[in-house]
């Protein structure tokens, strides 16, 4: 009877070993996933590093934040929506994206297209163009 208690003794320790090994493998790839997404918020690069492509998106009255990144993304402006509905919301522009047609480019950061977007149609209907160190913003 000995032996099978110290048998049933080994298999539940096995098995105890076995999830508490799951349970630290989870919590291990959760940890490094949420720290990749964390640091992808604040690295803030954009999809193209040099020559990038300038697209016209268009903003509508009612469009979500959600609805922007996804058509952002579709279009080849930024590589995760949810991670730009993340730096919309933690930007100085939060909730000021302004309907409209913007030039953006795939070598803007989601930072500067949110700048863009957030800007005010200048006279005849364009955008101020962020790229050209114009800081002068009116009010």
């Amino acid at each position: 009877m000995n032996a099978r208690y110290l048998v049933a003794a080994m298999i539940e320790t096995i098995i105890k070993i076995a999830v508490l090994a799951a349970v630290v493998v989870f919590v291990f790839r959760g940890a490094t996933q949420a720290y990749d997404f964390g640091y992808r918020v604040f690295a803030d690069e954009p999809v193209s590093v040099s020559g990038g492509r300038t697209i016209t998106v268009g903003i509508s009255e009612n469009a979500s934040v959600k609805e922007i990144a996804e058509m952002l993304e579709e279009k080849g402006l930024i590589e995760d929506s949810r991670l730009f509905v993340v730096q919309e919301f933690l930007s100085a522009y939060h909730k000021e994206i302004l309907p409209g047609i913007y030039d953006l480019s795939t070598d803007m950061t989601a930072e500067q297209m949110l700048e863009v977007m957030s800007t005010p149609a200048q006279e005849g209907g364009e955008q101020q163009d962020t790229q050209s160190g114009d800081g002068d913003q009116g009010s």
